[in-house]
């Protein structure tokens, strides 16, 4: 298991967020600039440095980084606990995408996030489950996410697709969540990567499992989503609508490896 983002992509993003220029942040760290870059694009740094420092400069935690640099990795409960969740990983070129499957055991009754690149295993574990599609959850709209509605569309009768601006946070009530079967899921809005940016939470796991959060792009493990829209609205957002959640939920990230409330508060240095 590795991480979605390398040390490289985590400074390179805090760079940008804070507004530091690479020339400022090698040279306060004593190295050429083709060092920084060559640090920046491979994760690997070409000679000791201080950490502690170099987070400082970019507007990093110092002691959470300093975990990343020991090669923490977070810790998990295995999938199998949620019993009726399912994770599917397609890739195209280098761009490995996660899409989440969820039922209930009694009704079959089921909802997907996202799509990922191709939906012919959601569509064969849906049918050899004898699962009824109901809804189709998108974090957002980016491509990675969303390349398979079409033919979703065109295979599932009465596939209904949800996505920001609908449903609206209020679409969704806040007290009793949209059912799927005895499953309910809420809708957080975690706009900055992507202005249509949205997180599902989902409870109501038939073994009393914790909260389970699909979260897009919103966060990775021990990173940030890119701020394509705002990097400030992007790190406020999952300050305010993910990191609030109990310690136990498990966040399902867009890509790299699961992980927890707890583990990010814990060792994610962007908070």
């Amino acid at each position: 298991m590795t991480l979605e983002d390398h040390l490289g992509d985590i400074v390179r993003k805090a760079r940008a967020m804070n507004g530091v220029r690479a020339s400022d942040a090698a040279r306060a760290l004593g190295l050429a600039e083709a060092e920084w870059e060559a640090f920046e694009q491979s994760g690997r740094m070409p000679r000791q440095v201080d950490w502690k420092a170099l987070a400082e400069r970019v507007g990093l935690n110092p002691e959470k980084l300093e975990s990343l640099v020991r090669g923490w990795l977070p810790r998990v409960p295995p999938l199998e606990t949620w019993q009726v969740l399912r994770r599917f990983t397609t890739q195209e070129g280098d761009n490995c995408v996660h899409a989440y499957l969820v039922w209930d055991p009694e009704t079959l009754e089921a909802a997907l996030f996202d799509t990922g690149w191709d939906v012919s295993e959601i569509l064969e574990v849906a049918e050899a489950q004898g699962l009824k599609l109901r809804y189709l959850f998108l974090t957002h709209g980016h491509p990675d996410h969303v390349a398979g509605v079409g033919r979703l569309q065109d295979e599932v009768e009465g596939l209904e697709v949800r996505a920001h601006p609908k449903p609206a946070p209020r679409d969704l009530p806040d007290e009793e969540g949209l059912p799927v079967g005895r499953l309910r899921i809420w809708c957080r809005p975690t706009p900055g990567h992507a202005p249509d940016g949205v997180t599902y939470v989902i409870r109501g796991w038939p073994n009393g499992a914790p909260p389970v959060a699909v979260v897009g792009d919103a966060i990775f493990a021990g990173s940030l989503g890119r701020g394509n829209q705002s990097w400030e609205l992007a790190r406020q957002a999952v300050r305010d609508q993910i990191l609030t959640l109990p310690p136990e939920t498990l966040i399902c990230p867009g890509h790299g490896p699961l992980t927890t409330v707890a583990e990010e508060k814990a060792h994610n240095p962007f908070f």
